[in-house]
C-alpha cells in the first residue's frame, strides 16, 4: 500500500468510526460522494440500520486487506480504494468494506465513499463476496 493510500484508508475508518460511535447522520453523509448520495434510494434508512446494527465501543480496528485502482485521463486522475478493515468492540467482531474514491479530477462528484458494507465478522461467508459484487451506493442493508 503506497503510503498516500495508507495514509487515507486509516483517516477513512476513524471518520466513519467517529460518526457510528456519536450516531452523526450528517458526519456519515458528509463522508460519501455526490454520486453515491445521488444514486442510493435512502440513505438515512442506510445510516439508520448501521448505527443499530454496530453495537459497543471500538476497541481496535486493523485493514486486513486493500486493492486499489486508477485511471488516467488527459492529465486527471482517478483513484479508487477498496478496503477491508476488521473492527472489533466490546461486544462484537465487525468486518468493514468500503470503496473510496479518494482522488477523483475527472468527475469530483465522485470523490468520497461509495459503498459501506458493516457485517459481523462470523458472517463473512455469506455476506462478503467478490468486491465487484459488493460495489453498491451508500450503506449496504441486507435483505429483511
Amino acid at each position: 500500500m503506497y503510503v498516500g493510500e495508507e495514509r487515507a484508508a486509516k483517516k477513512r475508518i476513524k471518520e466513519i468510526l467517529a460518526a457510528i460511535e456519536n450516531k452523526d447522520k450528517e458526519a456519515m453523509k458528509a463522508l460519501f460522494s455526490k454520486k453515491a448520495l445521488a444514486e442510493v434510494n435512502d440513505f438515512d434508512e442506510g445510516v439508520d440500520y448501521l448505527f443499530d446494527f454496530f453495537q459497543g465501543d471500538v476497541q481496535s480496528w486493523e485493514i486486513d486487506a486493500w486493492s486499489s485502482g486508477e485511471s488516467i485521463e488527459r492529465g486527471k486522475k482517478s483513484i479508487m480504494l477498496r478496503v477491508w478493515y476488521i473492527v472489533t468492540t466490546d461486544k462484537e467482531k465487525y468486518m468493514f468494506f468500503v470503496i473510496d474514491y479518494i482522488k477523483d479530477t475527472m468527475n469530483p462528484d465522485n470523490a468520497g465513499l461509495y459503498t459501506l458494507r458493516v457485517i459481523k465478522a462470523e458472517d463473512e461467508e455469506t455476506e462478503f463476496g467478490y468486491w465487484q459484487d459488493m460495489v453498491i451506493p451508500g450503506i449496504y442493508k441486507p435483505e429483511q
